[in-house]
């Protein structure tokens, strides 16, 4: 007898009944929510991961009940066929007997015919009709002692006209999987549940979370730069988000008080310029007899000018180096020539007012950014020092390489800047009680550390005892 071949996959359809359901109206703030769509998110990720579970473990469940009725099937039909070649009819048909008197379970089904289709054995009455194709499988309605059922057979074609029918009665393993089949719908039922109960927890954990961050912005919107968002103290991703809004928030406060002070400043640090050019200029109208006494009052009240025009190139040039729009002009040079040129500049007056000025750096310093720029703040930070400088005073223009860093530092012996003030003398026009008296719109240190921040350096200010010491510190050129 040939060996039967595997049982070929079963097509099986579901029906879903459909019903219709009216039109609900939605609020219309709850459509756009951001809570509700990442909570459906969730729920949806949640339903369809538990529902892939719940549906793979009934198909697995399923395919091995049918996998073990074809299994047995198998080895049921290779014994019989194995009695058939040792013995021929009359010990299959004892064998069939014999496993029938045997059957516990009371689930085998035997259907031995000849070519007449007249029974020789087994425990069907009669054989099965629409069994036709020898080598095949067939699930069917059967019933045995008055009973219907379902069974799952195998029909053998045997030499001599013979057929033999093996199967099993699957009635139980139906009724298991029916319960498996409602336990998935029930277990459907209880995730969707969980889900939407995990939705509605999730939006009312993130509508919480970002209610306060929603009145804080709303409260800064409003003016009050004072409110910040509150921390849960859990150090999670909100918190790390309300940090950060709180970082901005206190930036944008800084950066408002600092227009209000640079608004006061320039009213209060130009009023005074541009009032005693006017005065100048109305005392020259005024009591002028000569060309040349006129001339001598529009030069000073034009110097005066030219001290205004100065500062707002200071400010706007500061505001150009934080804006970063500098940093197209970036290139590597040698800032050794650069210090040497100014060291040379600034000597000659220090020479001139009595001062030492003491220059050193090694043969090479490269940089890679904006040349004028550092010329620039190194040159801010002299004048600052030729400035406070008392006579026979010392100013050193020191460079040095620390690694990767590149430093640059002026010092002077002048009557520094006190430790409480040094967080303040980098704002623009903010000046201490010991630079009141002397020259300078205040913008120097401001301008200085612009250029330190473009070029991701920093600027230190620390007591030289006496004087101060103001530090560049710039990262050099890479290899």
């Amino acid at each position: 007898m040939p060996a039967p071949p595997p049982a070929l996959p079963r097509a099986r359809r579901i029906g879903i009944a459909s019903g219709h359901a009216g039109r609900l109206r939605w609020p219309r703030g709850l459509l756009r929510s951001a809570g509700l769509r990442f909570a459906g998110l969730y729920a949806a990720l949640f339903g369809l991961s538990a529902l892939a579970l719940v549906l793979f473990l009934w198909w697995d469940t399923a395919a091995l009940l049918d996998r073990q009725v074809d299994a047995a099937i198998r080895a049921d039909a290779q014994g019989l066929n194995e009695r058939w070649e040792s013995g021929g009819l009359p010990a299959l048909i004892l064998t069939i007997r014999e496993r029938l008197a045997e059957n516990i379970d009371d689930d085998a089904i035997y259907m031995l015919v000849d070519n007449t289709g007249r029974r020789l054995a087994g425990n069907l009455d009669r054989w099965p009709p629409g069994i036709t194709t020898d080598d095949d499988w067939y699930e069917m309605p059967i019933v045995r002692d008055r009973v219907r059922s379902l069974a799952r057979v195998h029909n053998f074609a045997l030499p001599g006209g013979f057929h033999l029918l093996v199967g099993r009665d699957v009635e139980a393993r139906v009724k298991l999987r029916r319960i498996l089949t409602d336990a998935m719908l029930w277990a459907v039922l209880v995730v969707a549940g969980l889900g939407g109960l995990g939705a509605f927890l999730v939006r009312s954990v993130l509508r919480g979370m970002l209610a306060d961050i929603s009145r804080t912005t709303a409260a800064i919107g409003a003016g009050d730069l004072t409110r910040r968002v509150r921390l849960s103290g859990r150090g999670d991703e909100f918190d790390r988000l309300a940090e950060t809004i709180n970082d901005m928030l206190e930036r944008i406060s800084r950066l408002m008080e600092g227009v209000r002070a640079v608004s006061n400043a320039i009213a209060h640090d130009l009023r005074t310029p541009i009032t005693r050019a006017r005065t100048r200029l109305e005392d020259a109208l005024a009591h002028a007899d000569a060309a040349a006494d006129l001339r001598a009052a529009i030069e000073r009240a034009e110097a005066d000018l030219d001290g205004i025009v100065a500062v707002f190139q200071a400010i706007l040039r500061i505001a150009e180096i934080e804006a970063g729009a500098r940093r197209s002009a970036f290139s590597p040079f040698d800032l050794v020539p650069v210090l040497g040129d100014l060291a040379e500049l600034y000597g000659a007056v220090a020479e001139e007012r009595g001062l030492t000025f003491i220059f050193r750096s090694p043969a090479a310093l490269m940089l890679f950014g904006d040349r004028d720029m550092i010329q620039q703040a190194v040159a801010n930070l002299l004048d600052n020092a030729l400035k406070f400088s008392p006579p026979q005073g010392e100013i050193r223009l020191l460079a040095e390489s620390q690694g990767r860093i590149v430093r640059i530092t002026v010092t002077d012996q002048g009557p520094g800047i006190p430790e409480a003030e040094r967080a303040r003398v980098t704002e623009r026009f903010y000046r201490g009680e010991s630079a009141r008296t002397t020259p300078g719109s205040g913008l120097g240190l401001a301008l200085a550390l612009a250029v330190a921040q473009l070029h991701d350096g920093t600027l230190t200010l620390t007591d030289n005892a006496p004087g101060l010491a103001a530090t560049l510190n710039l990262p050099g050129q890479e290899d």
